[in-house]
């Protein structure tokens, strides 16, 4: 159709976001399933890492600037675990360097785990959620 705009939603808008993510996460999942020589490098590591906190990043800016969420406080809340998440990746790069394959899978099950509890974090202060 010519001459047609498609109106962007927060929700489309974090959707896009949290679904390349799980895409990341599924690409980090399948490197710390590695244990040979084939094993993923600190760098792999880090810029698979570095993508899933992008994506949450960019949905948890959406969210907090196209819900008028207008819960006080979930700002720096969502900055803490944004925190702990890069922690967390910064902890599955130094287990990928050291070649400590258990320490590896062990992070990457936290990393997992923290961008979910974002998610779900996204999805409470959503307007179109339900309690």
């Amino acid at each position: 159709m010519k001459g047609a705009e498609f109106a962007v939603t927060t929700d489309d808008e974090i959707l896009h976001h949290r679904v390349r993510c799980q895409a990341y996460l599924l690409e980090l999942h399948m490197l710390g399933r590695v244990e040979t020589e084939l094993a993923p490098t600190a760098a792999e590591i880090g810029r698979v890492t570095g993508a899933i906190i992008a994506e949450v990043r960019a949905a948890s800016y959406a969210a907090l600037t196209g819900t008028g969420h207008g819960h006080p406080g979930i700002g720096p809340f969502l900055q803490v675990r944004l925190n702990r998440l890069t922690a967390t990746a910064e902890e599955a790069i130094a287990a990928a360097r050291d070649g400590d394959s258990a320490a590896l899978r062990r992070v990457l099950h936290s990393l997992e785990a923290l961008t979910s509890a974002i998610w779900t974090v996204h999805d409470g202060i959503r307007p179109t959620a339900t309690t």
